[in-house]
C-alpha cells in the first residue's frame, strides 16, 4: 500500500499538546520472558526471544537477495545481496554450478551486468543508466562503454537500427547514436511553445509604412523571410509543448520513420501538503513535500506520434471521450503494427489499442471492463510487463483478469475483428511471466498448486499442458539462463528467509543453495511453523489464515487463553502463505506472543491478493465492510475452536491493518478489548489518488463511500483500550491522519486511548529503537488488557 499526506504545524502542536495526558507511557525495560539465561539457551538456543531481540530485524535476518541476472554466455549468475550488519547491498557472482560465490569489488561491480537494463536479443550486451549517463556493457567480455558523459540527465535507453545503434532521451528530446561511429544526433525538437510578441496597432502601422516608403527595408525583409524558410527546411521535426507539459519518454520506431512521444501535463490547481520534519541537522523545522489528496486534479498523459520525414505530429485518438492515461506503445519489429495500453481515469476500463502512426486513429484490440476497478500486472508505463509481442510479431500475449482470475491470453493484432484466445485457466493466478530466450516457451510463476505457494512452470507459447519445474514447498521466483539450461532462483519457506538457489531447468530437479543470509544466532532458534488453515466467514467463504498457538512454542495454554488477530497492511497483499513473510518482524513477534500463552491469527481477509477478482473487489465502495467482517469472524473462530477467552481478544496492524484496527475498535467495540493501530488511515479522503480512487471512486463523486469507510466518522464507538503509533515524517499515510483522530477523540471526551509519535520515522520504520519502542507498547497493551492485569511486562 502506498500513501502520502500532510499536517499543519498549528494543528499538530494543538493536538499533541492537548493529547499529552494520553501519550503512551514508556514501557518497562525489565520484563519476564518465558525462559531466561541458560534455561532459554537450553530450550531454544543462544537467541533470546524478546522484543529488543526481535526488532533488530535485518541485523538478524539480512535482506532478500534481488536483481538476479545472467551473463551472456550463461556461465555466471549475478545478484544484489545485503547481509546482516552491512550498510548497503553488494553485487555478488556465482558460477552456474554453484561454485566460487564471491563479492565483487567496486571496480568489478562497474563492469558487471546491472540489476536493471535493456538487453539485446542475444542477451550479451545491456544498456543502462548510470548517474544520468548512458552506458553499454558487454556481459561476456566484461567491457564497459560510456556512451554519454554530460551534466544533463539522459534516460530511457533503447536499441535501434537492428541493434547497431542506441536511442535515449534528454531534456524532452530523442537522440540517436550509431555504435560504430559514436556520433550523437538529435532526432527531434520538442520544446515549450514560444509566445510570439504581439505588435500594437501603432507598431503594425509604422512597420508597414516603412516598407512602403524605404526600398532597403523591403529588400531586407524579403531576405529574412527566405532565410527563415531555408532554416525551416533544414530544421529538426518540431513538437511544441503547452504550459506544464513535458515529454516523459520518446521512442523511435524500428523502421526509423516515427517517434512516439509520451506527453505528461502537470495539474495547475492541485494542492500538495507538506510534512513537517522536526528533527533536522539545522535544528529548524523543515518541510517535506507530499502528494495530492484523492480526487484532486491529476496529471494527464497523452500519446503523440511524429513523422520524422514530414515533420507532422498527430495525437493518438482515445477510445472514449472521457479522460484516459496512455502508456508507451510496443511496436512490432518491422514497425508495421503499434499497440498501446490505455486505462480510463475512473479505473474501470482498460484497452489495448492498435495505433495508426500516420493518422493517430486507433482500433480496439482488446477491452477489459470491471464495475469495481480493473486490476493489471504492470502498465501503463514505458516498459509494460502486462503484454508483449509473440515471436511471429503479429500476435500479442497479455495478462488479464477477464474470467475472474489473472490468466494468459493471446490476440492477433493484425486481425479485424480481433478475438483473444485464453491459454491458461483455473481458480489460480499468474504472478509473473517471461518468454524463454528461444521464444518457444513461457515461464510462468503462479499459485496453481496452492494459494499460499509460488512455483515456476514451463508452457509452450501456443498453450497446452504446463510442466511444473520447481518442487520445494514455499515461494520460488526465478530467472532462466540465456541458454535455458539453468534457473537462478530466490526461494523461501515459512521459517526460512529468501535465499539464492541454482537449479537445472528440468522438472523436479534438485536446487542447490547458494546463500545463507540470517545470522547463526537467529538460525539457532527453533522458530514456529505456523499452521496454514481456513475458517468460514459469515457468508460461507473460506478465509485463509496463519495460526500460532502456545503449544508451538512449548508453552502452557491457560484454560481461557488470550488471543490476538493481526491484520496485514496494503489491503491487496497476502500473508497467509508458505513462504517467508514481508512482515517478518511481526512473524517473530507472534512467536513471542505464542510463547507467552497467546493464540495469534493472521488472516487474508477480503481484498487480499492471490484469491481472484471477486475476493479483491469485495471492499468496493466500503472498506471496513467485508474485510472487517472476516477479521471479526476470525476472532469468533478462535473463541469457538481454540477456546480462547472471548473477553480477552486483541487486534493490531499497520497501514491498512491500522485502519482495520480502528474500524474494529470503533464499529465492533464489544469484540476486541484492546487494539493497536499503527500508522493508520483515519480518513480516506486524505489518502492518495492512485490507490483510493480505485476502491472508493472520488470523494466529491461518492461521498457516502468515504464516510462509511473512514474510521474518524465512527470514533464515538470506542470502548476498549486503543493505542495509536505513527511516524511523524510519514509521507505515505500522513501523521496528520492520527493528529485529526486525536482531536476527534478529545472532543468526544474518550479516555481509554493513547498515542505514541515517532519523530524521525516515515511510513516504514527504520530505526531499531523505534521498532522496539513501538512493539513494547503493543505488548504492554495486550499484557495489561488481555491477561487480567498480568504483572508481566514487555521486554
Amino acid at each position: 500500500m502506498h500513501f502520502w499526506l500532510r499536517i499543519p504545524y498549528a494543528a499538530a502542536a494543538l493536538a499533541l499538546t492537548a493529547a499529552t495526558a494520553h501519550l503512551a507511557a514508556a514501557p518497562q525495560k525489565s520484563a519476564v520472558p518465558l525462559f531466561q539465561g541458560e534455561q532459554a539457551k537450553k530450550a531454544y538456543g543462544p537467541f533470546l526471544l524478546t522484543v529488543d531481540g526481535i526488532m533488530r530485524g535485518p541485523k538478524l535476518v539480512g535482506y532478500p537477495p534481488t536483481g538476479l541476472r545472467w551473463s551472456g554466455e550463461s556461465a555466471h549468475l549475478y545478484f544484489e545481496w545485503r547481509r546482516p550488519g552491512e550498510d548497503e547491498a553488494s553485487t555478488w557472482v556465482v558460477n552456474r554450478d554453484g561454485s566460487q560465490l564471491r563479492r565483487l569489488s567496486d571496480d568489478e561491480r562497474r563492469n558487471a551486468p546491472p540489476a536493471n537494463g535493456v538487453w539485446d536479443r542475444a542477451h550479451r550486451r545491456v544498456l543502462f543508466v548510470d548517474r544520468g549517463d548512458i552506458v553499454l556493457l558487454d556481459s561476456v567480455s566484461g567491457t564497459r562503454r560510456q556512451l554519454t558523459r554530460t551534466t544533463a540527465a539522459e534516460a530511457n535507453p533503447r536499441w535501434a537500427r537492428r541493434e547497431t545503434a542506441v536511442t535515449f532521451t534528454r531534456e524532452n528530446n530523442l537522440f540517436l547514436m550509431p555504435l560504430e561511429s559514436g556520433e550523437m544526433a538529435q532526432l527531434t525538437d520538442v520544446q515549450p511553445k514560444k509566445r510570439d510578441p504581439r505588435d500594437t496597432d501603432s507598431q503594425k502601422f509604422v512597420k508597414a509604412e516603412e516598407q512602403k516608403l524605404i526600398e532597403h527595408t523591403r529588400i531586407e525583409a524579403e531576405k529574412k523571410k527566405k532565410a527563415e524558410e531555408k532554416e525551416k527546411a533544414r530544421a529538426l521535426p518540431k513538437f511544441e509543448l503547452a504550459d506544464r507539459q513535458s515529454a516523459s519518454d520518446l521512442q523511435l520506431s524500428p523502421d526509423g520513420m516515427h517517434v512516439f512521444i509520451l506527453v505528461v501535463e502537470r495539474s495547475e490547481t492541485a494542492k500538495r501538503p507538506n510534512v513537517p520534519n522536526y528533527v533536522t541537522e539545522s535544528s529548524y523545522t523543515e518541510d517535506i513535500p507530499a502528494r495530492t489528496f484523492v480526487g484532486d486534479a491529476q496529471d494527464k498523459r497523452t500519446l503523440a506520434v511524429m513523422n520524422l520525414g514530414t515533420g507532422k505530429t498527430v495525437t493518438a485518438e482515445p477510445p472514449v471521450k472521457s479522460e484516459v492515461r496512455w502508456g508507451m506503445p510496443q511496436v512490432s519489429d518491422d514497425g508495421a503494427t503499434v499497440v498501446a495500453h490505455v486505462r480510463a481515469d475512473n479505473n474501470k476500463d482498460r484497452w489495448l489499442l492498435v495505433v495508426d502512426a500516420e493518422s493517430g486513429k486507433t482500433r480496439v484490440l482488446d477491452m477489459l471492463h470491471d464495475d469495481a476497478w480493473v486490476r493489471e500486472l504492470g502498465g501503463p508505463g514505458p516498459s509494460d510487463p502486462s503484454f508483449g509481442w509473440m515471436p511471429d510479431q503479429k500476435r500479442l500475449w497479455f495478462l488479464s483478469e477477464r474470467d475472474g482470475w489473472m490468466h494468459l491470453y493471446t490476440v492477433d493484432a493484425t486481425a479485424e475483428p480481433a478475438s483473444a484466445r485464453q491459454l491458461t485457466q483455473g481458480r489460480w493466478e499468474i504472478e509473473s511471466l517471461a518468454l524463454s530466450a528461444d521464444k518457444k516457451t513461457f515461464y510462468i510463476t503462479s499459485t496453481e498448486v496452492h494459494p499460499g505457494e509460488r512455483h515456476i512452470y514451463a508452457m509452450s507459447i501456443d498453450g497446452g499442458a504446463r510442466t511444473r519445474l520447481t518442487s520445494m514447498t514455499g515461494g520460488s521466483a526465478g530467472e532462466a539462463s540465456p541458454d535455458d539450461s539453468t534457473f537462478g532462483l530466490v526461494y523461501s519457506a515459512s521459517t526460512s528467509p529468501h535465499e539464492v538457489f541454482l537449479m537445472p531447468n528440468r522438472p523436479g530437479a534438485e536446487a542447490k543453495r547458494v546463500t545463507t543470509t540470517p545470522t547463526e544466532e537467529w538460525r539457532s532458534f527453533k522458530w514456529a511453523e505456523p499452521q496454514l488453515i481456513t475458517y468460514k466467514a459469515r457468508d460461507g467463504a473460506d478465509v485463509y489464515a496463519r495460526l500460532f498457538t502456545p503449544e508451538m512454542m512449548g508453552a502452557k495454554r491457560d484454560p481461557a487463553a488470550p488471543a490476538v488477530v493481526f491484520v496485514h497492511g496494503a489491503g491487496y497483499a497476502q500473508n497467509a502463505h508458505k513462504y517467508w513473510p514481508s512482515y517478518y518482524r511481526e512473524y517473530m513477534f507472534h512467536n513471542l506472543l505464542a510463547s507467552r500463552g497467546y493464540v495469534v491469527l493472521d488472516p487474508d481477509y477480503r481484498a487480499s491478493s492471490g484469491y481472484g477478482r471477486d475476493w479483491r473487489t469485495a471492499i468496493y465502495r466500503h472498506m471496513g465492510g467485508m474485510d472487517l467482517e472476516d477479521v471479526v469472524d476470525g476472532a469468533k473462530f478462535l473463541v469457538t475452536t481454540q477456546k480462547v477467552n472471548a473477553k480477552h481478544l486483541g487486534v493490531y496492524g499497520g497501514s491498512y491493518g491500522g485502519f482495520i484496527t480502528l474500524m474494529a475498535m470503533f464499529t465492533t467495540p464489544d469484540v476486541f478489548a484492546a487494539g493497536a493501530a499503527l500508522r493508520p488511515v483515519t480518513d480516506w479522503s486524505h489518502y492518495n489518488h492512485g490507490y483510493t480512487s480505485n476502491i472508493l471512486n472520488e470523494p466529491q463523486l461518492d461521498a457516502d463511500a468515504y464516510r462509511k469507510s473512514s474510521p474518524i466518522y465512527f470514533a464515538e464507538g470506542l470502548k476498549g483500550a486503543l493505542l495509536v503509533c505513527h511516524g511523524m515524517v510519514d509521507t505515505n499515510v500522513l501523521f496528520q491522519d492520527s493528529v485529526r483522530l486525536v482531536q476527534r477523540l478529545i472532543e468526544l471526551r474518550k479516555e481509554n486511548w493513547s498515542v505514541a509519535p515517532f519523530p524521525v520515522e516515515n511510513h516504514g520504520f527504520e530505526e531499531e529503537t523505534s521498532w522496539a519502542d513501538e512493539y513494547k507498547r503493543i505488548l504492554k497493551l495486550f499484557e495489561e488488557h488481555l491477561k487480567n492485569n498480568d504483572p508481566r511486562r514487555a521486554s
